[in-house]
């Protein structure tokens, strides 16, 4: 897991030998990112108006990187594999990480260290014994994970052992990643994208079925669908924008309108810290309360 996502891929691109030619412009937009970064730290308003203000440096610096840098000054190479290199949506993803933070959400615990950020996230486990005779040997565990943008969660420990007493050659022991607050990030969302968060959020309630699952997304590429009919429990769309037509993507002037007719929405994101502070103040299952509820859930 890193608290710095996009600082990694920034980083990653400055020392790749296929980003020689923007080495210097990239190296500039480091020198922005820490200037980002201090700003964001030094806020002392809470709740609204801090979102409000940390969406205000988000559009600044992502429109510096995105149509200052890649869109005016990067070269082919930049511009083509942007996506690839994760230059653009890992800005998202570490951003995410300022709004887990008692100055916004309220009611997060303090006596344990909550995980959030990037992480590999626990899908589901099995069993897979080779033979009737490995039934007394040490158990095959098989875990399914899939990396996600944005969680919010806990490292598991486990241990399975054919023996009571946990011996060593017949215990397998390991870890992982229980996310209980997912969420994707996509520059653009198309279709297959929609389906693909749809699988994954599925197969991410089997493993806890408590968790949620949400879209943040900049451009959609797709008519809406309702996501009721998914394990999705919601698509945010950032910027309200559709993605640019093809033929105007690679020309500067219509990138820079976008950027500057849809900015990232201070609602939309205040909209999704809600979803975080109501899940934070949910009481997930209490089986106790059934009868006082008339219902299991």
């Amino acid at each position: 897991m890193s608290l710095t996502p996009h600082h990694d891929k920034l980083a990653a691109a400055i020392t790749n030998p296929k980003c020689s030619a923007d080495k210097k412009l990239l190296e500039e937009v480091s020198d922005r990112y820490e200037d980002w970064v201090k700003s964001l730290k030094s806020l002392t308003s809470v709740r609204q108006k801090r979102v409000d203000q940390m969406v205000d440096l988000l559009n600044e610096y992502k429109d510096f990187l995105e149509v200052n840098v890649i869109a005016r000054r990067g070269s082919a190479f930049l511009k083509r594999q942007k996506g690839q290199l994760k230059l653009d949506n890992s800005v998202l993803e570490e951003f995410l990480i300022y709004l887990v933070d008692d100055r916004i959400i309220e009611g997060l615990p303090n006596d344990f260290r909550i995980d959030c950020g990037p992480h590999t996230a626990f899908m589901s486990l099995s069993f897979r014994p080779e033979g009737i005779a490995s039934l007394n040997e040490k158990p095959s565990v098989v875990l399914k994970q899939k990396d996600q943008d944005f969680t919010i969660g806990t490292k598991i420990h486990y241990q399975f052992s054919s023996s009571s007493a946990f011996e060593n050659d017949r215990t397998t022991a390991g870890e992982l990643y229980l996310s209980v607050f997912a969420a994707e990030i996509k520059v653009n969302y198309d279709k297959t994208m929609f389906q693909e968060c749809a699988g994954t959020a599925g197969r991410l309630k089997q493993g806890c079925p408590v968790a949620k699952y949400y879209a943040l997304v900049e451009y959609l590429d797709m008519l809406p669908e309702d996501c009721r009919l998914t394990e999705i429990d919601n698509v945010f769309l950032l910027r309200k924008a559709k993605r640019l037509p093809v033929k105007k993507r690679p020309v500067l002037a219509e990138v820079e309108k976008q950027h500057k007719d849809f900015p990232i929405a201070k609602d939309v994101i205040w909209n999704f810290v809600q979803e975080m502070q109501s899940f934070v103040n949910a009481v997930w299952y209490d089986p106790k309360e059934a009868l006082k509820r008339g219902s299991f859930v």
